[in-house]
């Protein structure tokens, strides 16, 4: 079975790590490539997590691209609360004396985008900063792209503010650009946002099993996932990024529905959602004056949590 080749794009906290831990080592899967970029702690932390990562799980030829520090408009915001200080539940796990690649992340993906024979699947985890400035300086490059699948989004409530998701609130001028880019161009793209996040869960007991691996890529997938089911008081804790990667992997495992969505740039309350529009466009909606969203995507509102629960442990358990 021929592999697919996978690019990603991280703000490496605790379920990026778990993202990346299963693109890295799954058997199907071709990652060509990894870059980063500042979200849920700084960027040059980000990118030390994200050579740490990929050294423990035995995969350090991968390159690895520093990219955009702060979102293009609003200051960054971190979420060090969640992921802790060094953005991997402070574990003691991120030590590496690698590296980043010289390139910038821009450059990086555009070298990996045109040179590629095959189409490239990106699956962004992260604020779409990066590919937001690829779009923009070398829109020929998105070509290279059969598919993009990003963790982001909501199309009922948020979790950075009620309306908006962290991802997309970290920097919706972003995603609203990669959206477009994705129309102009015709990429297919799925959203695999709040609405499935949660449901693929891992329990502590299952960690624990994982902790106590001799693999240090294991050991590291059960830590994290303790990690969370300590910050949260919780005896499961989500995959979180993770799942993004599972539908690249195992795409019967989501449903998903094709609609137009619009990123909200304004709003006091509502700044960063994902417009998600629901209605029958087959009906009479003239009376809208801003008409359906150009861009339509495919949105995940059902997973199969278990069998994505299972995909993982599987792979990092390997």
């Amino acid at each position: 079975m021929q592999r697919i080749p996978v690019v990603m794009d991280v703000d490496t906290g605790v379920d990026d790590a778990c993202a990346l831990l299963l693109a890295a080592q799954h058997p199907e899967l071709d990652l060509r490539a990894v870059t980063c970029v500042g979200g849920n702690t700084d960027v040059d932390q980000v990118t030390r997590n994200t050579l740490a990562v990929l050294d423990i799980a035995g995969r350090p030829e991968i390159p690895v691209a520093r990219g955009a520090a702060r979102p293009l408009i609003e200051r960054a915001v971190h979420a060090r609360h969640v992921h802790g200080d060094d953005g991997m539940g402070d574990l003691g796990w991120v030590q590496t004396d690698r590296e980043p690649d010289r390139r910038h992340a821009v450059e990086l993906l555009h070298n990996v985008l045109t040179t590629s024979p095959d189409p490239i699947t990106l699956v962004p985890t992260a604020p779409m900063t990066n590919l937001a400035l690829l779009a923009r300086t070398y829109p020929d490059a998105m070509r290279g792209l059969g598919r993009i699948v990003f963790m982001g989004g909501a199309a009922h409530r948020g979790n950075a503010t009620a309306s908006a998701e962290f991802n997309v609130f970290h920097d919706p001028e972003a995603t609203a650009i990669v959206l477009d880019a994705a129309t102009e161009f015709g990429i297919p793209v799925t959203m695999y946002g709040l609405d499935v996040f949660y449901a693929p869960t891992v329990t502590r007991a299952q960690a624990k099993r994982l902790a106590a691996s001799v693999s240090p890529a294991t050991r590291l997938a059960g830590e994290l996932v303790e990690f969370q089911c300590d910050r949260f008081e919780s005896e499961q804790a989500t995959i979180g990024d993770a799942g993004a990667v599972c539908v690249v992997a195992d795409p019967e495992g989501v449903a998903t529905t094709s609609l137009p969505v619009r990123v909200e740039l304004a709003g006091t309350w509502s700044r960063g959602r994902t417009v998600v529009d629901v209605r029958d466009w087959s009906g009479d909606l003239a009376h809208d004056p801003h008409g359906r969203a150009d861009a339509v995507i495919d949105v995940a509102l059902e997973v199969d949590g278990p069998r994505y629960a299972d995909l993982w442990l599987r792979t990092v358990g390997r």
